[in-house]
């Protein structure tokens, strides 16, 4: 199979690996099952200044618009549920339907559709709904070009209710009760700070971190977690002037199109 060129709609230095496997017209779509829902990634939070309050049952879902994909930048990185990111199977990551689940995405040019497992967050950019795996937009012609216009509707295992959030506690010992270990967040220092995005869930703040270090390698900022209000805020910073804070949210802003937010703290 040759190899598509590196151009579209994809991430600032992401495209496709530079020897994908020769059989991905051939990769069967996700088959759908009942799955726990996971216990923190369907939690509300923000992102660039926008709330957003993921589902926490499987429901029946159907919506249009711009679908994107992500490949070897995000390969082998962490997903929102914790498991590692394939660019090769047929995975998803969307903005607020539940995770695990699954969806049917259809390409209204040609009406090709596959069947995916959602078990990420994104995509962030204004008027995309869906972000797919090299595999998935491989398989309905949408790789070359970087995004297209879609339907996404959700795909509910046969025969199956509404599921709540359901996965499993851990069991619960007898043993003595031991004070829980601090949250490692960084502490406030005076300044301006450029705020990325807040979180009600330490660990997808810190999760966020991540996909935030992979986007800035060469910017030479480190995103940072600081808790405040109830919530766990990742921003860059702090500076000494709001000028120099806005330079940076500048720069994060052209090359990976996160628009943050320039706050005193």
């Amino acid at each position: 199979m040759p190899t598509p060129p590196r151009s579209g709609g994809y991430y600032k230095d992401d495209g496709p690996a530079d020897n994908p496997p020769a059989n991905l017209d051939v990769i069967p779509d996700a088959s759908p099952k009942l799955e726990p829902l996971h216990r923190f990634a369907n939690r509300p939070y923000s992102v660039f200044g926008r709330d957003y309050v993921p589902a926490t049952t499987l429901r029946p879902y159907k919506e249009r618009g711009v679908a994107s994909w992500y490949g070897r930048k995000f390969h082998n990185q962490k997903t929102s549920t914790g498991e590692t990111y394939d660019m090769f199977a047929m995975t998803a990551a969307h903005p607020t339907l539940p995770l695990p689940s699954y969806a049917r995405v259809t390409n209204v040019a040609n009406n090709k559709s596959v069947i995916v497992r959602v078990n990420d967050r994104g995509p962030f950019h204004p008027g995309r709904v869906i972000d797919l795996s090299y595999a998935a937009a491989y398989r309905l012609s949408l790789a070359q070009n970087g995004s297209g216009e879609v339907e996404v509707e959700s795909v509910l295992p046969s025969g199956a209710p509404p599921v709540a959030v359901v996965a499993p506690l851990p069991p619960v010992a007898a043993v003595e009760a031991v004070p829980p270990k601090p949250i490692p967040v960084e502490q406030e220092a005076a300044g301006y700070v450029v705020q990325l995005g807040a979180f009600a869930n330490y660990a997808n703040a810190q999760a966020f971190v991540a996909h935030v270090a992979n986007q800035t390698p060469t910017l030479s900022v480190e995103a940072k977690v600081h808790q405040g209000g109830g919530l766990f805020r990742v921003v860059i910073g702090p500076y000494g002037s709001r000028d120099e804070a806005r330079r940076v949210a500048n720069q994060v802003r052209t090359m990976v199109g996160i628009d943050g937010m320039v706050q005193m703290q």
